[in-house]
Parts: C-alpha cells; structure tokens; sequence
C-alpha cells in the first residue's frame, strides 16, 4: 500500500512514462462480477445472517428460522418489542453477523439499551420499513400481536430515515473538522520544526500513525493502486491461478483498502477471509463486500493489527499489499510481519513472498537540464536560491531504461516468510561496471521486484528478475517496478548527487564503481525513509556519501 507520494515527487511528475493501466475493475468476462441493475417494482429483503434475498419478508424471516435456528417474531414477542424495539433487534443482528460474532435466540433487553442500534446497518433495509406489516407487540397486546393501535408507524419510519439523513450530514461535518485539526496539527509540528525548537514532550510528539492512516482515507489513492494493473493483477492471478491453495482455508488481509484482496480470496474459495484495516475506508470495503455477496465468507475489522482482536487464533494464509516506494517507505511491512509470527500457522502461507531489491547508477542531463539547471537561468534571471535543498529529497520518478549506466546490482532479499523488522534497517555493500561513457554521475536508482510462491519450500534467487520470471517457465506470479517493463504506481525511487560531488567529471564505460548502501529509519517520522549511500571509483580511491530522505 503506497501512501500519496511523498514531498519528493513534488519537483517532478514523470515525463518519460506511459499511463497504460486500465480499470481493474472492469471484469466484464468473469462471471458473478456483472453489475446488476436494481429492481425498483418490488422491496428486497436481506437475509439477518447471510446473503440471500427474498422478495417478501416472511420467507425471509422463514429462512432466518429454519437455517439458522433464529425467530425473530418469537425474540419480539418474547421481549415485548415495540416499533422502536423492533428497529434495534434487526440492527444488533446485523451488527453482531457483521463484526463476526455469534447471535443467539436468547438475546436480553440489555443488548439492545444502546441508542445506536436505532442506527440502520443496512443502507435501505427493506426489513426496516416493513416492521408495520407485522404484528406489533407493546404493551398490552395478547400472543397473536394483536394490538389496540398501529397509529403512528409510518411516522417511525419517517423519523428512521430522519435520523439516517442527520447521520450522514453529522458524518461529513466530522470528516471536515478532522482534516481541519489534522492540517493544523501538521502546521504546528513544522512551524517547531522550523524554529529549532527543543524536543517536545512525549505527549506532543506527531503522530506519524495518525497521518499515515487518515491519508487512505479518500478514493483517489485507492483508484490510483487498482488502476494500476501490474499491481493488481499480480495478485488476483496468483489467487485466481491457486484456488487449490484458498479453498476452504482462513486468510487475514493486512490493510485490506478497498476490500479487493479480500474479495479475490473468497471468490477463490477461502471459507474465510478477515480484512483488517485501520483507516476510515474499511466503511466502505464493507459496503463493497456485502453489495458483492460475501458479507457471509468476509469479516470487516477497524484497527491496526497490532491491537484488534480476531475472530480465530490462526489462519493459514496472509495477504497484504504493504508495498512502499523504495519498498520500505511507510513502514507497513513492521505490522505485517507482526501478523505474521501472531497469526499464521506454522506452515502458512505468505502472499506475495519474495522481495528482491535493485539499485543501479544512472545518468541522465536531459532530467538535469530541466529540472536543476533550469533555475540558472529563468528567463534571463539566475534563481540559483530554488536549488537550495533540491538534493536532499529522494524523488519519484519512471526512469527512461537508458538512463542506466551499468547493470543493475541486487542489493537485498526479502523474504517474507522469515525476514525479522530488525533486517529491515541494514547497511549492505553494492557494486558496479559502467557500460557506456557518460558525460558525469547524476545518481542512483532503486526498485524492487515482487515475487508471489505457491508453496513455503519455493526458493527465488536473490538475483532472480521479475521481467524475465515466466519467460523461464518458473512457477508463481512476478512482477518488477524497475525501468525496463510497464511503468507501477510505485515508477522508482532516484537519489540525485549534489553536483558539487561528483563536479561534472566524464566517466568511462568499463570503470568500476563500488560502495555501501543504507537504510534507516528518522527519529522524527517512524514512517519515512532515510536513504544512504556511498560510492567510489576503483581508479580513483575516493569516496563519497550522501544520504537522501523520503518523508
């Protein structure tokens, strides 16, 4: 899951790119994805327990009884219920189906105090409109429901669709006040920032969680991920191509979004899926699995995985697309990995399993000419100020494949199946021979490559290539966001040199260039990225570092 991107892609959207991803969604030859066009003559009601959908409310309720040993007008009658009772029984039902927790016929008066079950769970529940049609029960009436008066109903109703409207404007005046407090928050922190203030107490330092997660929120990143069809294909081929693996078994999805993955599984035949996320978009992957039909197979959680409580002990597969740029940024492969040694069962399965990492010097003057050269003369003026700091970001970019100098050097593996968070913090050596002249070293370009194993004893080389993975006829699904194949949403991460390093000095092809690179963490945002490296020519002896941030 890739955050918006980070400040550095600020100077530069990708100009050498080609934006070829197509909708995802549009699944028009698989079958049981087709829209349905809703039918307005007659009201539909859904089951309290499953998905199924009756065109009357007797049979619906029928159905609660007989399968799943639920009557709801002898809980009514039982407890007495009047209207409002009623409206409360159906939406603790509901809730209680949806957050995966049993529901028993002998529910109390006390479970249904709470004013929020007044709240409908299911957006346009005919249930709720159709209460009237049943025999009311208040006080007074005898066993059949007969009743003195059924005055004053369909105002119930009325004041139900009330209070859901005053739900949704009360929903959209929250959303408003927290960006409000958020943006001012940020403010505060990076007016601190600027002034050199002395460290805050604990209790004020930002809350870098809070951003990260509010910041997945909103549609258009969640767009930009489906839309990116390397991405997504990845994983709905591996999933689709393996339903042998799901069938029947129990998948968690760490940061599930939208809801995709977690849909991907159920329609593979996982007996159960249980979508985890702690951003307000979980609302709407519900929404998304229930109007598909697996609101019965997938269970919808809100939090991180570190403090929610799962409905089951262990799974036997975890999915997640916790993917950052660089691979590393944002952090989410921590809460993953914590999953992992909590959840999985001893011979689970991680989906995808394999990272390997690439880093490669590049050089491009045709970038620099255009974006940092520029401001040395803005239409006869020298604006040499806005280059101040213009090297200290890493930035974002798809990289024309010939702006590579030498080979790619494979300077990390994870593997997700055993790799530790302390492996996630590293200083590991890199090596390389460049393979045309250039005119100088503008930087270094890192990416990463995906690979997706059906099976723990699958083994990918640590120098093993995505882009040439099924041409070799290797089992399981690959992928890369390197230069060489469609451009991700992820495109590349490049850290370029402070000229004042490297001076302009033409380079060689044949000369060797060899150093250290190195990742770590800010003290003052535990979700960005700080980059190092080092570098030397062999012929020279002369080492240079820098170290480039993503935040």
């Amino acid at each position: 899951m890739s955050d918006p991107v980070p400040s550095t892609e600020k100077y530069a959207a990708s100009e050498s790119g080609s934006s070829e991803a197509s909708d995802i969604l549009d699944l028009k030859d698989d079958e049981g994805w087709e829209d349905a066009e809703p039918d307005e003559e007659s009201l539909q009601f859904v089951s309290l327990f499953d998905s199924e959908v009756f065109t009357d409310i007797t049979s619906m309720l029928e159905h609660c009884k007989v399968k799943h040993n639920f009557d709801f007008l002898a809980v009514r009658q039982k407890l007495n219920l009047d209207f409002y009772g009623s409206i409360k029984l159906v939406n603790y039902v509901r809730s209680q189906v949806q957050d995966g927790k049993p529901v028993s016929s002998e529910v109390t008066p006390a479970e249904l105090e709470d004013e929020k079950y007044l709240k409908p769970v299911l957006q346009d529940d005919a249930l709720l409109f159709s209460l009237d049609d049943l025999p009311e029960v208040s006080a007074g009436q005898d066993a059949e429901g007969n009743s003195d008066s059924a005055a004053g109903s369909g105002q119930l109703v009325a004041r139900v669709s009330e209070l859901e409207e005053e739900l949704r404007r009360m929903q959209l005046q929250f959303d408003d006040y927290r960006a409000t407090v958020t943006q001012t928050l940020d403010e505060r922190w990076n007016e601190k920032s600027a002034t050199g203030a002395s460290a805050a107490p604990e209790e004020e330092k930002r809350d870098d969680d809070s951003h990260y997660f509010s910041s997945y929120s909103y549609n258009d990143i969640h767009e930009t991920m489906l839309k990116d069809t390397v991405r997504t294909d990845a994983y709905r081929d591996f999933i689709y191509n393996n339903k042998n693996l799901f069938a029947g078994k129990t998948v968690l999805d760490v940061g599930c979004g939208t809801g995709i993955l977690s849909m991907f599984c159920a329609k593979a035949g996982a007996a159960r899926v249980i979508a985890v996320d702690n951003s307000a978009i979980i609302d709407k992957a519900r929404e998304n699995i229930f109007n598909n039909g697996f609101a019965d197979k997938i269970t919808c959680l809100r939090g991180k995985i570190e403090e929610v409580v799962l409905p089951v002990d262990k799974v036997d597969i975890i999915v997640s697309e916790w993917m950052g740029y660089c691979l590393l940024y944002e952090a989410m492969l921590d809460s993953v990995i914590y999953a992992r040694d909590r959840y999985l069962q001893p011979d689970g399965l991680m989906v995808p399993s394999h990272m390997n990492m690439w880093v490669a010097p590049v050089a491009d003057p045709d970038y620099i000419a255009d974006h940092i050269a520029f401001w040395r003369d803005v239409y006869g003026f020298d604006m040499k100020a806005m280059q101040a700091g213009i090297h200290e970001d890493a930035q974002v970019l798809d990289m024309p494949a010939s702006t590579l100098c030498a080979d790619p050097f494979p300077f990390m593996q994870l593997s997700l199946h055993s790799t530790s968070v302390k492996d996630l913090v590293f200083k590991t050596k890199w090596q390389a021979k460049l393979n045309q002249d250039i005119d100088t070293l503008d930087g270094f370009i890192i990416w990463f490559d995906s690979f997706f194993m059906p099976s723990r004893e699958d083994e990918v080389p640590a120098d093993a290539r995505a882009e040439e993975w099924a041409k070799n006829g290797k089992k399981g699904i690959a992928f890369t966001t390197g230069p060489h194949a469609k451009v991700t949403h992820w495109k590349q991460g490049v850290m370029l040199i402070d000229s004042i390093k490297e001076k302009g000095v033409p380079r060689k092809a044949g000369q060797e260039v060899s150093g250290e690179l190195e990742y770590s963490v800010p003290e003052d945002n535990s979700r960005a990225l700080n980059v190092g490296v080092s570098w030397a020519f062999a012929d020279e002896g002369k080492e240079h570092s820098q170290t480039w941030k993503m935040r």
